[in-house]
Parts: C-alpha cells; sequence; structure tokens
C-alpha cells in the first residue's frame, strides 16, 4: 500500500491512540529506512532507542532465522536455552543474579514494584508498601507503571490510579530524604529521564539516594528501560555514577526491536517472586531472547559501547555548534552517549514534521525537546547530514 493509503487504514481501525506521522515504513538498513512510497530517511530515533544496532543489523538476522527454523515459543512451564542462555549472561554483565523476563518496558516496571512489596511482605514488614517517584518520570502506560508515573498529562481520566505513590523533584537529593519513610518500600527513578525531557540527573545524585536507601531499609529501583544497553556509553547508565540499584529495568534496546523486556535484581530481592506470584505469558520467548543475545554479542564484537561514546562526544559538539548559530531558537541541550535532547524555545511538534519532510525522523520527548536516539554504530557522516538537516528544518 502507498503512504496515503496506510494512514486511511490506520485512521480507520485502530484506536486513536498515536499521533503518527503520515508515513508507512517498510524497510530498514543500518541507519537509513524507506517509506511506502520508496522515499529514504536518515533515522535518528531507531524505533525510539529500540534499534540498538540499527535496522535488520546482518548477525542479528542470521541468529533469528535460525531460531525461527528450531522452535518459536514454549510456555515458561518449561525451559527453553536462549531464556536461560540470555538471563545467565545479564547477571554475568551486571550486578544481579535473579532475572524476570517479560516482553515490554512497562511490564518490566510492574515486575519491579510488585518484587519491592513482596520483598518487603517476605521479611515481614507488610506496611512498606509505598513508592517514591521522581516529578517528570516516565515508567509507562499499565495502571501500576502509570501511578509510579510522574506526569499528570498521562493520568487524566484513568484513575482511581493504584495508591502509595509520591513525587519529588528529580535531582533534589534533600526532597528524597524527607519522602522516605517506615512505609517506603522502594525509590524508583530513571537514570537519565527520557520521555520527561532527557534530563540528566545531576553528578552524585543517584549515589546519595543509594546511601537514603540503604540507611532506611528501602530498594534502590534503576529504571533503565530507555538508557540501557549501551545507550549512554556504558552497558548499563548507572555505572557512570558508580552505584548499584536493587532492580533494574530493561526493554527496548534489548531485542534490537523485537519486543522483550527484562526485571534484573539481586538475590534477595529477585527470590521474593515465589512460585505464582507473577508470570507473563510470552515473556522469555525464544526468538526475542535470542535476538537479545545476539544483540549483546555484536555489541561487544564491533565496539558498539566505544563507538556511542567517541559518536555521542561528535554528535554532542555538533548540536552545540548550532546551537551557537541559532542562538536563543535552541534553550538547552542535554544528554548522554547517544541520546540527546534539544530543548526549544516554543513547541517543536511543526519542526519534526518539517524534519521528516526533509527526510531526517526525530520526535518529542516533551513538548519542547526534540530526541536523538540513533544507532549505537552511527557514524560521523551520518551525524553531520542530521544536525544539517535538523538546522535546515530550524531555519
Amino acid at each position: 500500500m502507498t503512504n496515503a493509503e496506510a494512514v486511511d487504514l490506520g485512521k480507520r481501525v485502530f484506536t486513536p491512540s498515536y499521533k503518527q506521522q503520515p508515513i508507512e515504513l517498510v524497510r530498514g538498513e543500518g541507519a537509513r529506512v524507506w517509506d511506502a512510497d520508496g522515499r529514504r530517511y536518515l533515522d535518528m530515533l531507531g524505533g525510539i532507542a529500540t534499534c540498538a544496532l540499527g535496522h535488520c543489523h546482518p548477525k542479528l538476522v542470521a541468529a533469528v532465522e535460525g531460531q525461527l527454523r528450531r522452535i518459536w515459543h514454549t510456555s515458561n512451564g518449561v525451559y527453553n536455552e536462549p531464556s536461560l542462555r540470555l538471563a545467565d549472561e545479564l547477571c554475568r554483565r551486571s550486578f544481579g543474579k535473579r532475572v524476570f523476563l517479560c516482553n515490554s518496558g512497562a511490564e518490566a516496571n510492574e515486575a519491579a514494584l510488585k518484587v519491592a512489596r513482596r520483598f518487603h511482605f517476605s521479611k515481614g514488614a507488610p506496611e512498606r508498601v509505598e513508592l517514591v517517584c521522581a516529578q517528570g518520570s516516565f515508567h509507562g502506560r499499565t495502571l501500576g507503571a502509570l501511578a509510579a508515573t510522574g506526569q499528570p498529562k498521562y493520568q487524566q481520566g484513568v484513575g482511581p490510579l493504584p495508591a502509595g505513590f509520591s513525587f519529588v523533584p528529580y535531582g533534589d537529593v534533600e526532597a528524597v530524604r524527607q519522602a522516605v519513610g517506615p512505609r517506603t518500600a522502594a525509590v524508583m527513578l530513571e537514570a537519565i529521564q527520557g520521555e520527561g525531557g532527557v534530563r540528566v540527573a545531576p553528578r552524585g545524585y543517584l549515589a546519595e539516594v543509594r546511601k537514603i536507601c540503604d540507611a532506611s531499609g528501602a530498594l534502590f529501583i534503576l529504571d533503565e528501560v530507555q538508557t540501557g544497553v549501551g545507550r549512554t556509553g556504558t552497558l548499563w547508565a548507572h555505572e557512570q555514577e558508580k552505584v548499584v540499584p536493587d532492580v533494574m529495568t530493561l526493554a527496548k534496546a534489548l531485542g534490537n526491536g523485537l519486543p522483550i523486556g527484562a526485571m534484573v535484581a539481586t538475590e534477595a530481592v529477585g527470590s521474593a517472586l515465589t512460585p505464582g506470584t507473577h508470570a507473563s505469558t510470552f515473556g522469555g520467548n525464544a526468538v526475542a531472547c535470542t535476538a537479545a543475545l545476539a544483540l549483546l554479542r555484536t555489541i561487544d564484537e564491533e565496539g558498539a559501547l566505544e563507538n556511542c561514546r567517541r559518536s555521542g562526544d561528535y554528535l554532542e559538539g555538533r548540536l552545540h555548534e548550532l546551537q551557537r548559530r541559532v542562538g536563543a531558537r535552541v534553550a538547552a541541550i542535554r544528554g548522554r552517549g547517544l541520546l540527546w535532547g534539544v530543548e526549544l524555545d516554543g513547541d517543536a511538534a511543526s519542526l519534526v514534521a518539517r524534519c521528516r519532510e526533509l527526510g531526517l525522523i526525530v520526535n518529542l520527548a516533551g513538548e519542547k525537546v526534540v530526541r536523538f536516539a540513533p544507532s549505537l554504530l552511527i557514524e560521523p557522516a551520518d551525524l553531520d547530514e542530521a544536525v544539517d538537516l535538523f538546522g535546515r528544518a530550524l531555519a
């Protein structure tokens, strides 16, 4: 079908829950995508930070094709090797000792919320059910994850939400200290607030929150759904802060676009999910886990973390050059690695549309922030083209 036919059909059959750009993407290769009318674009969004190694990376394609010829899915009543290997690999590469596999970031965060309460329940403190979260946060759209989300605009019309959630300013250590009490099950934060406008935590903030949790007996949950799996230049963003959480949630980049999520926890915390307390029918799907294993292996083989740091520094420099040229039109530039937000002095929705018209795919993180989250293998020439097109759109 053509772009116009896709838009027409989508308007007739989908719930109107997305603001979609009027194109159908039909093919991708590396940092490039093509629409149904044959037009090519430079993709600086990567499925919203999901296609960590670009589109249709040949090593991932080969791994997934091989698994498709063996077995696609089993119930969680039996084992399958890709899920076992993936859980073991995530533990080997992190602080974790226990892994719960699911299908999305929201599901991973739901598991984290449940395990926090279950942990305290199992320790004889059933009153510890409260969660301290951050203003401007985003943890998902299922009801528990939504209750932990510090953006009221996402919560309108779907209440009442689960109780027990309070919110403090992101980056304010004293506010966290005042909010944590004897009923607090956990503090839940993002390493970088993605949907909240690509807001980076002040240096030392996460480490201080870790100390507060240790002193109070509360757990520390880090949502690395958007920052995890190399997006900031290290495999996990919290490594750069020299802090270790009790629970980490992952999704987005983990399957390079295939639906998969994971909750990674310490032995003590993860063991609180005893048989029957939590489940996911498609969690640990063999094909998705195979993709995730191939992704982690390819990150090592192709130096993706090193490239992320190098290209991230280059992109930051180019964006600041652009800011100097356009002046007050760009209010701020924030980010780390290959996750960057360009905050404008006004509404940015029309700018995203203009970028698309010029052949550049980006999106919004909030009303005024344009987000860049390209492949971790992106090259400087592609970044030059992206910033040049973005500058043309601004003009």
